[in-house]
């Protein structure tokens, strides 16, 4: 008997149309269809200078499994501003609902404590994004919802 797997097309690779902007390591992978959005995104604004994904390694302690791992922010991307000057911003995207603190609701137990420790993991990754910023000279870590992604 087989098995059916059901293929996502928006994981695999970005080839970008301004190979020079992009300064990070080759293949370009995405994991989802708002990582390939940004991609284009990131690859067509002309007010992007440079751009990279997955380029920065961040180490954080985990509390959820209470050891030292590291986090890979998606993207980094340096933008030229009005006055003619430049902003470096560490990007993640992420689900709106996994960037606050999950909600009881009518969810099983099981599926609130999963929610609860991705969003403990997540926040102590954005805590130590946030203070590598600070360290390396990086204006800002900004984390993208479809709130902001998808707005008209």
């Amino acid at each position: 008997m087989f098995i059916k797997k059901k293929i996502n097309k928006n994981v695999g690779q970005f080839i970008p149309r301004n190979p020079n902007k992009y300064v990070g390591k080759y293949p370009i992978i995405v994991r989802s269809s708002w990582e390939r959005k940004m991609c284009q995104w990131l690859d067509v604004n002309s007010n992007v200078i440079q751009w990279s994904s997955e380029s920065h390694c961040i180490n954080y302690f985990d509390p959820v499994m209470e050891k030292r791992r590291r986090y890979y922010p998606d993207f980094f991307a340096i933008f030229r501003t009005k006055d003619g000057g430049q902003r470096k911003y560490l990007i993640e995207v992420k689900p709106y609902h996994e960037t606050v603190p999950p909600v009881k609701g009518r969810k099983k137990e099981s599926t609130l404590r999963q929610q609860e420790l991705n969003y403990l993991t997540n926040s102590a990754k954005w805590k130590a994004a946030k203070d590598y910023c600070r360290k390396v000279g990086i204006d800002d870590f900004k984390i993208l919802t479809e709130k902001e992604m998808f707005k008209k």
